[in-house]
């Protein structure tokens, strides 16, 4: 009971970040992100964040955060520490569509070795998104990794489930934008703060 009241008071902390203007946040796509957050006791720093097209069409705007910088998917991967990517829709989408689509995103840039150690978090996942008939503009998600608790799912401010506790899990979900055929290849750019031309409407984090 102690552990379990201790993870709660722990996914508290590290709930969804606000969205109120301050001056400490960076702008994309209208959306602001603070640009350091608190996830437990680890302080995180707004590595990157974008915009995701589909078409012309402006799908969510996601921002990854990091104890140190970093401008690789390699560094981004191997980092230790806690991480977390925030996810805010700006647009409607069915919920058990993106849930497939994240899954597919995970298969595609992992070996069948790799995905199959991560199978019992996918599943998890996809039954946390089916749950929800749809994810409106402004909606909000964020995946934590906190150090021997696992991946935390957060969904408008709160834990959608208990931690997914397999080590490979997080990495695997962010390669969906920084794998080696990532969701949207400007956004792969955004998150790793690299400077981005932008095309047509895009937006971009440098």
């Amino acid at each position: 009971m102690i552990r379990r009241l201790a993870l709660l008071a722990l996914v508290g902390a590290s709930l969804a970040l606000p969205l109120a203007a301050r001056a400490d946040t960076t702008e994309v796509g209208g959306i602001k992100f603070e640009n350091s957050v608190s996830l437990g006791n680890a302080h995180l720093q707004l590595n990157g964040a974008g915009v995701r097209y589909k078409a012309v069409f402006k799908v969510y705007a996601a921002g990854l955060y990091l104890n140190a910088k970093a401008a690789t998917p390699e560094a981004v991967l191997g980092a230790s520490g806690a991480r977390r990517l925030h996810i805010v829709m700006l647009r409607e989408i069915d919920a058990n569509e993106l849930g497939k689509l994240f899954t597919r995103g995970m298969e595609q840039n992992a070996s069948r070795e790799e995905f199959s150690k991560v199978i019992p978090g996918v599943i998890k996942m996809g039954e946390i998104f089916s749950q929800r008939k749809k994810l409106a503009s402004g909606d909000y998600f964020s995946i934590d990794y906190v150090p021997g608790i696992g991946s935390i799912i957060v969904v408008n401010g709160k834990p959608a489930s208990e931690p997914i506790k397999e080590p490979e899990f997080f990495n695997a979900l962010m390669k969906i934008w920084l794998g080696k055929s990532p969701a949207d290849a400007q956004l792969k750019e955004a998150l790793l703060g690299r400077s981005v031309t932008p095309s047509g409407n895009r937006d971009s984090y440098n």
